[in-house]
């Protein structure tokens, strides 16, 4: 059986660590996609980098407390933590994800 894996309790969510963590251009790429997918398996990301490189992305985005991972079988499904993230930071994360959209549309 997997490990559970650590999620900070909504009222841990810190704004530094947020902020620390969307500061990396795939994280941001990896939080916009969740945010037009609703959730994705770790492999819906593949081509944002390898392995190795995603597994380090998607665990900074799961400590600062952006995402929830859920263990299915062999899987990790992810989300964003929506609500707890608009209740501790009204329009943070809204803010980010448009911002994002703009970064995208100007780099491609």
């Amino acid at each position: 059986m997997a490990r559970a894996l650590h999620h900070p309790e909504a009222e841990q969510l810190d704004l530094s660590a947020i902020l620390d963590a969307l500061s990396d251009p795939v994280r941001r790429g990896i939080v916009l996609r969740l945010a037009e997918l609703g959730e994705g398996r770790c492999s819906a990301f593949l081509d944002m980098g390898s392995k190795t490189n995603l597994t380090y992305h998607l665990a900074r985005l799961r400590e600062s407390g952006l995402v929830h991972v859920r263990i299915e079988g062999t899987s990790r499904i992810l989300s964003l933590r929506r609500e707890e993230l608009e209740a501790r930071f009204p329009s943070l994360l809204p803010t980010i994800l448009d911002s994002a959209r703009r970064e995208a549309a100007a780099a491609g």
